[in-house]
């Protein structure tokens, strides 16, 4: 007789305690910590026993890899993702940038477990891929400069410390309406206290930057403010402060040269 099947029964794995994607996460994050502290790909993947290019497609995964050629491949294969399976829409991208396909797979990130996409929260992504979202959206304003491109900056910043000109720190957060939307004005961070600052006294006082070193706040126009405003735009790198300053304001953490 044909013996019946217990529910739930099926094949054993041979190792139940093997989870790939724990794996790829606890690799992810060593990869990430070795990449923080500034080693090259190389010496990240002599440290874990990984070569360089899995060590890049880590660093991809979790958003703290950079390059003309990362950027290119992934926005070429976003776009035909658009309209075809993943794929298809891998060996479009091979075709259109006459790539090889592992070339190509080698810049995309890993399709399970701990990619972070670049609208997840902040609580969900590495301080590296963080800087690395700031850098990206400044990047894009710079290359494109539209008041959308600089509100990107904006929120891309919102939540990180600055220091004002007499060197006291604040943050700045970003409210959403009832519609879901982010509102135009920015809830600077004080101790106990908060004041807000429009959005319309941010783009005044970027119309405002003449010259690169800017000697005090009020050079960017009488803004209500203005004193934060100031702070941002250094750590924004838009403008450079007097020497003297600079020991009561700290050095920008985000530039890239």
């Amino acid at each position: 007789m044909k013996k019946t099947r217990k529910p739930g029964g099926g094949r054993k794995k041979l190792k139940p305690e093997y989870d790939a994607g724990k794996n790829l996460k606890e690799q992810l994050d060593a990869a990430v910590a070795l990449y923080d502290s500034e080693m090259s790909l190389q010496a990240v993947g002599e440290e874990l026993g990984l070569n360089p290019i899995k060590v890049r497609k880590l660093l991809i995964t979790a958003g703290v890899y950079e390059s003309d050629v990362a950027e290119k491949v992934q926005d070429t294969f976003e776009e035909y993702r658009e309209t075809q399976d993943y794929k298809t829409a891998l060996l479009s991208t091979v075709a259109a940038l006459d790539l090889s396909k592992a070339s190509v797979t080698s810049y995309l990130p890993y399709q399970k477990g701990v990619y972070f996409p670049s609208t997840a929260s902040k609580e969900k992504i590495s301080v590296g891929a963080e800087r690395q979202r700031r850098y990206r959206a400044m990047k894009w304003w710079k290359a494109d400069s539209t008041e959308e491109n600089f509100w990107s900056v904006v929120l891309a910043y919102a939540g990180v410390k600055f220091k004002t000109y007499s060197g006291l720190p604040f943050t700045y957060e970003i409210k959403k309406g009832k519609n879901g939307e982010y509102t135009k004005e920015l809830w600077i961070d004080r101790r106990e206290k908060s004041k807000s600052l429009a959005w319309s006294s941010v783009l005044l006082a970027l119309k405002n930057i003449k010259g690169e070193v800017v000697d005090r706040p009020k050079a960017l126009g009488d803004i209500r403010g203005v004193t934060y405003i100031y702070g941002m735009f250094y750590r924004f790198g838009l403008i450079d402060v007097p020497d003297e300053i600079k020991e009561k304001m700290g050095h920008p953490k985000d530039r890239k040269k």
